[in-house]
């Protein structure tokens, strides 16, 4: 590959989803391979990305559903730039306590649904097991 030429494009997003509003910094590397064709690289903290265009995904809520705004149109609208996020505050640590399960509650739904479908199955694989013994005894 030649040398090429290197600019900085930012490109503002909003989350279709969550509605967050973001503006990402890229580098775009402009150079041209042995053949003459001008290939263009993205570059995001030195490493190479894919266009903003494909594949952006919310910082917010990690939805792909993305679009972005002309370069230069959050400068235009700063009413639309989210309000930088405060740092969380250290609390103190709270520990929770594990419950003891009250012995005369309820049992958990998937072990109530066990016992109403399994009951039946066992007892009419049973009977099926006992009329085929019957059956097999006085065939003999």
């Amino acid at each position: 590959m030649h040398d090429g030429y290197d600019t900085r494009e930012t490109w503002p997003f909003e989350c279709l989803s969550c509605l967050h509003v973001w503006q990402e910094e890229y580098v775009v590397r402009h150079v041209t391979d042995d053949y003459g064709n001008e290939i263009t690289l993205w570059q995001r903290s030195g490493v190479t990305v894919q266009p903003p265009s494909s594949d952006t995904c919310c910082p917010g809520c990690g939805a792909y559903h993305v679009t972005s705004f002309p370069t230069g149109y959050l400068s235009r609208h700063p009413e639309l730039v989210p309000a930088p996020v405060p740092e969380p505050v250290a609390e103190a640590r709270v520990v929770p306590v594990v419950a003891r399960r009250d012995p005369t509650a309820r049992a958990p739904l998937p072990a109530r649904l066990l016992l109403a479908v399994g009951v039946p199955v066992a007892l009419f694989v049973a009977y099926e097991l006992y009329e085929n013994a019957i059956r097999v005894a006085h065939s003999h």
